[in-house]
């Protein structure tokens, strides 16, 4: 179906939109040294931005069923990319591996020769996307605990 005329002037459905659509163009042309789910990339990007999480909280950030997240947490430590430590209580905390820092080192890398050459240089327009995008998506991790 094609989109209304009062569809095409929503710049923020269009962000989304492109933000969805880059992200998956981006993740098809990039090498996985350790191939991950879906639901194990959600976590263990939490898992980068957040060591020491609880699962708990792991799930809260990311909006994914408590289920969930343990089976990807299951599947990240048999993947040898988090572990999980006791904390006080019956808790534990979730840290990442060297091989997930070193993955995610890797992956860095490639996305940044991917988007260099599609960019062709331009960083002070990528500089300021990075930016929006970064607080972007602190403000919907934050919304994501409180909700």
């Amino acid at each position: 179906m094609a989109r209304q005329p009062e569809d095409r002037d929503d710049p923020l459905a269009d962000l989304a939109d492109l933000v969805l659509n880059v992200g998956r163009l981006v993740r098809a042309r990039t090498p996985a040294t350790v191939p991950l789910t879906e639901t194990e990339r959600t976590v263990m990007r939490v898992i980068d931005l957040f060591p020491g999480l609880a699962p708990s909280d792991i799930a809260a950030r990311t909006r994914l069923q408590r289920t969930n997240v343990s089976t990807a947490l299951s599947a990240l430590e048999a993947k040898g990319m988090s572990t999980r430590t006791p904390t006080e209580g019956r808790s534990v905390a979730v840290h990442p591996t060297d091989l997930a820092a070193t993955n995610l080192s890797n992956l860095r890398a490639a996305w940044s020769a991917q988007l260099g050459t599609a960019l062709q240089g331009d960083l002070d327009t990528v500089r300021t996307c990075v930016d929006l995008l970064a607080r972007l998506e602190h403000r919907l991790i934050e919304d994501a605990q409180t909700s």
